[in-house]
């Protein structure tokens, strides 16, 4: 891909838009814009980019005008937009438009059809990996100690339900112990799954996030960042399983410094 002289970041919350604005400034990119949402986005991205425009997550009109008028062909989806807002919506009239559209309403349906509202404004949404190629997964371990044997068979029984339930559309995180499933990620996200499995055991659980079957490499990629380890620490998760070449790990060093430090190991399946 050549790499565009603009690019407009949709700014969810976490580092994800931050590490996006410097690895697409390090690759080229000339002017970086971004699409941030109040109580979502963080407080300092304005300071990595060269324009930044704050909006209420549904304000669909705003954000394509604000594309239109810096100039932007290219854009990425970077970064969560909380769960729950994404059902407490005060869309404008656009919004309203296209949310009427939509027989289910999953975060998937949600932002295909406004990577689809985009397109037909002349303005392409790549894939969110885009520029962060070096912080995919890898295969084997990435960090920590090697798992044991009755871990790695956690991680494949884990993998068969976690690429089912993503089949079913309905979360890409599972909690295991012992051939025993004690969490489903469902809409509330991976971090909130990563509590209730942890809280059923006393330690040792491993936790499997896979892409779906169909993913959509434009939005919702599977991404590992340091509040994730934290919280899979603090729930005594001892592994977390990832699909090499399709998980993003955020702040990748520092990561895989912390993760080796919390005794949580991180792996690439």
């Amino acid at each position: 891909m050549q790499t565009p002289e603009v690019l407009g970041i949709i700014a969810g919350s976490g580092a994800y838009p931050f590490e996006l604005a410097r690895a697409a400034r390090v690759r080229g990119v000339r002017k970086i814009i971004a699409a941030a949402f109040t109580n979502e986005t963080g407080e300092g991205l304005g300071q990595e980019i060269d324009a930044i425009d704050w909006m209420r997550v549904g304000q669909l009109s705003r954000l394509l005008d604000f594309f239109r008028k810096a100039g932007v062909r290219k854009a990425i989806m970077a970064g969560q937009i909380a769960p729950k807002n994404l059902f407490d919506l005060r869309p404008d009239w656009k919004a309203l438009l296209l949310l009427a559209k939509l027989p289910r309403r999953s975060a998937e349906s949600i932002f295909g059809a406004i990577a689809d509202e985009l397109a037909r404004s002349g303005v392409e949404l790549l894939p969110a990996t885009t520029f962060l190629e070096d912080c995919l997964a890898a295969p084997g371990v990435i960090a920590g100690r090697a798992l044991t044997r009755r871990e790695e068979d956690d991680v494949s029984f884990g993998f068969e339900i976690a690429r089912e339930v993503s089949r079913l559309n309905i979360g890409q995180t599972v909690l295991v112990r012992n051939g025993t499933v004690l969490a489903v990620e469902a809409f509330e996200g991976t971090n909130e799954a990563i509590k209730r499995g942890g809280a059923l055991v006393r330690k040792g659980a491993v936790m499997i996030k896979v892409s779906k079957s169909n993913q959509d490499m434009r939005f919702d990629v599977p991404v590992i960042g340091m509040e994730t380890v934290r919280i899979a620490a603090e729930a005594n998760v001892r592994a977390i399983a990832l699909e090499t070449g399709r998980a993003l790990l955020l702040e990748k060093d520092e990561l895989i410094s912390f993760a080796t430090r919390a005794n949580v190991s991180i792996v690439g399946r």
